[in-house]
């Protein structure tokens, strides 16, 4: 009883309903108007004295002190972290989010994770709960270097591998490393990942763009001594680096550059066989990064990240200085859904369901939309509609919005002025949804492959 009145109490003066020189009631009063015996009012106004939040006069009674404390302000919090997004509005009347970069997280495999989790807390130990390995649990750092051997070329030890909250700390201590090391200015692909960008610049890191076509990024154009690329599946236009330019790309490096390979939606493909990674071709100098963002969910928070041996001291202190190392149970988890095959089931199920997903928004397009040019088909979560040069692309998705559709325009993803178009992501979104939102991008956007002078 003496706790919840003086927390009523606090709370009361906290938030400013109480105020400086109030008197509180007599402790006899307000026990009698709360039945409650005097000794728990007595109790709890010496609470207060002792915080601080009052004071006893003799013969004033209790008194809410001035603490020269102010109630909070109301939180701009919600504000600041829509902009820390990309500037698409909410907007009331979107009944279809196409944005791209967003999982099917109706798929996250919940009994084997479950099933998974209570196996290793039956085996967990006290050692495995405590201050650990800040590179990430052995048997998850043991686990990732099999797997990724197997399935993308890796070529590394379970002590290369550092495991991160997902690409984006991956690429924070990358940059502060980097950075550390003198590096201001890295190569990225244009158009390109907008977060990755931003991440690196946080940490000192500028961006210098490097066009991209369909055999990938220029590797003529890169002018820096570090260059940030999606080469498996770029982003967003969806294209595979070409042999030739994976090639160039590697003289490139071996002359003395470093690669920081984003294996960006490595997991879903449905025409082809996956390239490999280029960190199989030449690991001390690429410096790998991957997650299960895409393959489980983003909340997870969860990756790895693979540097030249160099570059590792640095990297694993960076990692220790951040947050001591990821959580444990999480890791554990998921080297048993890795040892037990559950995850490799989990991806073939996944692929299944994006391919279908795709199908839909691709026939959906060809239907009501038979002038688009769609690139970016084969693989990954998004499809990427090519415009008419000129097309003012920010227009057309707006235009989309008020058909109820989400859209990214291709602008939003460049740092220089390039050839216009629409990111449209699928794994969200049922097939009978996506068939659906291509019927209203048909009937709002009205495509005319002639140009955008004659745009109907």
């Amino acid at each position: 009883m003496t706790a919840w009145l003086a927390s009523g109490l606090r709370a009361a003066i906290v938030t400013g309903r109480l105020t400086p020189g109030d008197r509180l009631p007599a402790t006899r009063q307000l026990a009698a108007e709360l039945a409650v015996s005097r000794g728990v009012v007595v109790d709890a106004y010496q609470r207060l004295i002792d915080e601080g939040l009052a004071t006893a006069r003799t013969g004033a009674g209790t008194v809410v002190a001035d603490r020269g404390v102010r109630p909070l302000a109301p939180s701009d919090r919600r504000r600041q972290v829509r902009e820390l997004r990309l500037p698409m509005p909410a907007g009331d009347g979107i009944d279809v989010d196409l944005s791209p970069g967003v999982p099917d997280l109706s798929a996250f495999p919940r009994t084997s994770w479950l099933r998974a989790e209570r196996a290793v807390l039956d085996e967990i130990t006290a050692v495995d709960l405590g201050y650990g390995d800040p590179g990430g649990a052995p048997r998850l750092r043991a686990e990732l270097a099999g797997w990724l051997a197997r399935t993308r070329g890796i070529r590394a030890e379970p002590d290369d591998i550092i495991v991160v909250s997902g690409v984006a700390q991956a690429l924070a201590l990358l940059a502060q490393t980097l950075r550390a090391g003198g590096v201001s200015v890295a190569a990225v692909e244009d158009p390109g990942s907008r977060g990755a960008r931003d991440q690196m610049a946080h940490w000192g890191v500028r961006a210098a763009g490097v066009p991209v076509d369909d055999e990938g990024i220029l590797v003529d154009r890169i002018e820096h001594s570090v260059a940030v690329l999606t080469p498996a599946h770029q982003f967003p236009t969806g294209v595979v680096l070409s042999p030739a330019r994976r090639r160039r790309l590697l003289a490139w490096a071996a002359a003395g550059g470093l690669i920081v390979e984003d294996d960006y939606d490595a997991e879903h493909r449905y025409d082809r066989q996956p390239v490999a990674a280029l960190q199989g071709s030449a690991p001390d100098r690429v410096a790998y990064a991957g997650s299960v963002s895409k393959s489980l969910a983003p909340g997870m928070r969860l990756g790895w990240l693979i540097a030249p041996r160099s570059m590792q001291p640095a990297l694993l202190a960076a990692k220790h200085d951040t947050d001591l190392g990821s959580p444990a149970i999480p890791q554990l988890v998921l080297a048993r859904l890795l040892a037990t095959g559950d995850y490799e089931r989990h991806l073939r199920a996944v692929r299944t369901r994006q391919r279908r997903r795709r199908d839909a928004l691709l026939a959906g397009l060809r239907r009501h939309l038979p002038q688009a040019r769609v690139a970016g088909v084969a693989a990954g979560l998004h499809l990427l509609i090519l415009l008419p040069e000129g097309t003012a692309d920010t227009d057309l998705a707006d235009r989309a919005a008020r058909a109820g559709v989400r859209v990214h325009p291709l602008s939003w993803h460049r740092l220089e002025p390039g050839p216009p178009g629409l990111v449209l992501g699928y794994a969200a979104q049922a097939p009978d949804r996506l068939a659906e939102a291509a019927e209203r991008l048909g009937r709002a956007l009205k495509l005319d492959p002639r140009g955008p002078s004659r745009s109907r």
